[in-house]
């Protein structure tokens, strides 16, 4: 499996058979600006879309004919399967920006968790749906979402082996949140691989939890 970081909460998840699934594709350019990564060139078989805000549902931008998925039952599409589990976009039960779905992404025998605005830690019931993952895809700027302790925490609640850290503040992001050196101060094992994207293979996961930092460009 390849996981691509197209940057925000966009990664591009590529199967050993070649099955591209896409993650919450950004509106380059969207809140005035603020949005300030390049548009998406890749295309995608299948798009997971965890809520409807322009950072993070930009399906019209992407090429092809792809799948999109907004939650819900699980499916299988290209011998991947995939499900959405409910949570919430803040602390308040969607009070205040609503729902979100984390996407549950089940490729070559790896299972990937991606959290999307998730907004608050996992109830026991909620860290049940979602299940152990081996990789998470997990926002850590706080603010909008949860913050670099809160992304340690769930890490921890879902066991994950690899955490991917997303939506952090960088020289392409205007919104006001908390760089990803914040997270990775709290992180025993970190790794900057000074690239857009890696390999993970079910055979060599790390023993103990490691975070592994992409570039987007």
């Amino acid at each position: 499996m390849k996981i691509k970081w197209l940057g925000h909460s966009s990664f591009l998840i590529e199967s050993s058979d070649g099955t591209k699934v896409m993650t919450d594709p950004f509106e380059s350019g969207s809140y005035d600006g603020a949005v300030g990564y390049a548009p998406i060139r890749d295309s995608a078989d299948v798009i997971t879309v965890s809520h409807d805000h322009a950072d993070h549902n930009a399906v019209d931008e992407i090429a092809g004919d792809p799948a999109i998925i907004r939650g819900g039952e699980e499916r299988t599409i290209k011998g991947v399967v995939l499900r959405g589990v409910g949570t919430f976009h803040d602390e308040s039960k969607g009070q205040e920006r609503g729902r979100n779905i984390v996407h549950v992404v089940d490729v070559d025998g790896l299972r990937v968790g991606h959290l999307g605005d998730l907004g608050h830690l996992l109830s026991d019931d909620e860290v049940e749906a979602v299940g152990q993952v081996d990789v998470l895809l997990a926002p850590v700027g706080g603010y909008y979402t949860i913050g670099p302790e809160e992304a340690r925490d769930v890490a921890e609640q879902l066991g994950a082996r690899i955490v991917i850290p997303m939506h952090y503040k960088t020289e392409d992001l205007g919104f006001p949140i908390q760089p990803v050196d914040d997270f990775l101060k709290l992180m025993k094992q970190v790794e900057r691989v000074g690239a857009t994207s890696i390999e993970i293979d079910k055979d060599n996961l790390p023993d103990k939890r490691k975070v592994i930092v992409l570039d987007y460009k």
